[in-house]
């Protein structure tokens, strides 16, 4: 095991090799791991210092390069680049930061690990002391070579992610440096000092050096051959028993009794974002940051685990293990409870419910701080708070706000009342929430909430598991759960995945005729409307499904024929006279008047008026609206775009289809797919006579129609 200063101290030139992948590596995976790992560890310094902690950071291989006599060693790095050149950037980073601020001795020291002295430099070449030779030589050594303060928005490469990596550990590190809150006084100085004692003494490499005539091929298949990778479970497993043979602990008796995660409710594997972990890998970071505090990514939970266990947790690994244990336990009843589509839930079973309908696992943390052993809040005061959360989450979920920085909110929560007593916390929940400004956080009102779903199409937006809960919300708020105090008639709505219908059928055209494009164009943009959707008990067949609403057999005879849901009895009485745009607007509105007595807001809470950023799902529409607004006229020719796709055109038809080759198609991405024989964004593909795409054409409409 080798640390910074040992493995870079010597002059000598760590190369990549041609044949190496990019730079491949970004914030939200590696370097805000990192950073917050090396962050820590100068933290722990100040406040505890001469006791040793340590980052391991992994292995790398390297390879002695043929050499002369007198000359500088190198390198040839087989296998370990990303976190080589990132440690470099971090140097860097960290050194041109100690300069702008006067500690000339710091960054000097820290320089020496990234730059060769003078005296070894040979004419033309860098002083750099790893070399990147494939097309990131460009960028690494811009942004390492120039002077501080670096002004980032001039270099040539400033959008490679070097650069952008070199600036990222720049800001953390002078904010970092600039920090001097008042529980813990340390000045820029005594914080620089820490920080340069981590980066050259604390973090943890293991090196494996090749012979220049060792086999490195084999030596890289070897540590990257595939397997089965461990979990942050397995991970964390080890290190419990190790600690707990270091304490005397009977290790058979605790693996049976007190490691509750070797069974296959812990070994199933959840989507969390893009990645993929076990749900006792996934308890376990929930559970840490539920303790701590902290925003912890999947990838860093077992460092920060045992970052907190060895100089945090003030507690025997017995003693943790039995907390762990039976807070697993009570996680489990919940997730078993909110699978029971039967059972009436309690505020937290159900919370569990709805937020792994809306696939989000942002709450656990809260959850499981509320709910820790001693924990000392009543049950009541837990499901105010809980409620609250929920409120906050499932607002921003309905008008598909960003949630990036919900696991940050939800963290920070947990750090800023930790230590407030019961009888205030649910105020000061709602003091936090509510004092949230940005769009990434705030809690929205009710006055948005009702202009943002009014002409949402729901049925498009939602994936089915949250718009069933939407409706399942609507369901129990006619069956008197929507506010406290109402009278309840029975139980809630069963959670048992029931059929999502359309009331206008998708397909209406056959037995909902209108009289031209604008009336056609008017149906189209209500057919997903959340006042058209509705639960029902048992699918109908596509006859009923697609026919008229009236009559004998018609779909509202068949829904008080079959159907018991109490919304369902709703639209039967305001239908007598048929259904229509009307009707599914008022419908519309009512059903988010309960969901927002489901979800309510404090009173007189108003949210944040923010400008949002369309996305690609916000500009959809179909053609035919540019035809029957008049803003694209029949009759016109498009133009594939510059390519290699000839003199492809095709025409847009009165009825907003388009015409190629004697085939139509509805939608100008199928129309494009039958040119390009692939996946196909047609808004962009096709041009009109003037050179511009259908793209900027929508954009002309869309903001036209505010």
């Amino acid at each position: 095991m080798r640390t910074p200063l040992a493995v870079f101290t010597l002059p000598q030139q760590l190369v990549v090799p041609l044949f190496q992948r990019p730079y491949v590596w970004d914030e939200e995976n590696q370097w805000e791991p990192l950073w917050q790992d090396i962050r820590r560890l100068a933290e722990h310094q100040l406040t505890h210092p001469g006791t040793p902690a340590t980052h391991f950071l992994g292995a790398v291989v390297i390879q002695a390069a043929e050499s002369t006599y007198g000359a500088m060693q190198s390198w040839s790095i087989i296998d370990g680049q990303q976190r080589l050149t990132t440690l470099q950037v971090v140097f860097d980073a960290a050194a041109a930061a100690f300069d702008v601020l006067g500690f000339d001795q710091l960054s000097g020291q820290v320089e020496a690990l990234t730059h060769n002295p003078g005296v070894y430099i040979g004419e033309g070449d860098v002083a750099l002391k790893l070399r990147h030779t494939n097309r990131d030589r460009a960028a690494f050594d811009e942004v390492m070579l120039a002077d501080p303060p670096i002004a980032y928005d001039e270099l040539e490469h400033r959008t490679s992610l070097l650069a952008r990596g070199h600036r990222y550990f720049s800001d953390q590190v002078t904010a970092w440096l600039s920090d001097l809150d008042a529980a813990a006084p340390y000045s820029a100085e005594l914080r620089a000092r820490a920080l340069t004692n981590v980066l050259t003494q604390s973090l943890q490499i293991v090196v494996i050096d090749l012979r220049a005539d060792e086999n490195s091929q084999e030596i890289f298949e070897t540590l990257n051959a595939r397997g089965t990778p461990l979990t942050a479970a397995d991970l964390i497993k080890n290190f419990v028993f190790q600690r707990l043979a270091a304490e005397k602990v009977d290790t058979q008796h605790a693996y049976r009794e007190l490691w509750p995660f070797e069974t296959k409710f812990w070994e199933k594997e959840l989507s969390v974002g893009r990645t993929l972990v076990s749900r006792g890998s996934l308890f376990l970071n929930q559970w840490l940051i539920s303790r701590v505090g902290e925003e912890i990514g999947p990838k860093a939970t077992f460092a920060r685990f045992k970052h907190y266990v060895e100089h945090q947790a003030g507690a025997s690994m017995r003693d943790l293990l039995a907390v762990i244990k039976e807070q697993a336990d009570q996680y489990e009843a919940w997730t078993l409870a909110a699978d029971d589509p039967h059972r009436d839930l309690g505020v937290v079973e159900m919370n569990v419910y709805r937020t792994q309908s809306a696939e989000t696992e942002v709450l656990k943390p809260v959850l499981l701080w509320l709910t820790r052993p001693g924990a000392p809040y009543s049950a009541g005061t837990v499901e105010r708070v809980v409620a609250m959360l929920e409120a906050w989450l499932v607002r921003r979920l309905m008008l598909r706000l960003p949630s990036g920085d919900h696991g940050r909110v939800i963290a920070e929560l947990v750090r800023v009342h930790r230590a407030v007593d019961e009888v205030d916390l649910a105020a000061r929940v709602e003091d936090y929430l509510t004092s949230q400004r940005a769009e990434s956080t705030y809690w929205p009102g009710d006055d948005e909430l009702r202009a943002g779903l009014a002409t949402e199409n729901a049925y498009r937006r939602f994936k089915r598991r949250r718009l069933r809960m939407l409706l399942e919300a609507v369901e129990d708020a006619h069956r008197g759960y929507a506010e406290a105090g109402h009278s309840r008639t029975g139980m809630r709505v069963p959670r048992l995945g029931f059929p999502i219908e359309h009331l206008l059928p998708q397909k209406w055209a056959t037995h909902w005729p209108v009289d031209d494009l604008a009336a056609e164009v008017e149906r189209d943009g209500h057919v997903h409307r959340l006042g058209n959707l509705t639960l029902i008990t048992t699918s109908l067949n596509s006859a009923v499904s697609n026919g008229p609403w009236g009559g004998e057999k018609g779909k509202r005879a068949q829904l008080e024929k079959h159907d018991v849901l109490l919304m369902n009895r709703r639209v039967r009485e305001i239908s007598s006279n048929g259904w229509d745009e009307q009707l599914i607007d008022a419908r519309t509105a009512e059903m988010v008047d309960a969901l927002l007595a489901t979800w309510p807001a404090p009173e007189g809470h108003q949210g944040v008026v923010t400008a949002h950023t369309a996305s690609s799902s916000d500009d959809y529409i179909a053609l035919k609206e540019l035809v029957a607004a008049d803003v694209l006229p029949a009759g016109t020719v498009l133009h594939a775009r510059p390519g290699s796709w000839g003199h492809a055109e095709c025409t847009v038809l009165p009825n907003g289809d388009l015409e190629l080759a004697g085939n139509t198609y509805s939608s100008p991405s199928g129309a494009g797919r039958q040119i390009r024989k692939g996946s196909t964004n047609g808004w962009v593909f096709w041009e009109l006579p003037d050179g511009r795409r259908l793209k900027d054409l929508r954009a002309v409409y869309l903001s036209s129609r505010g």
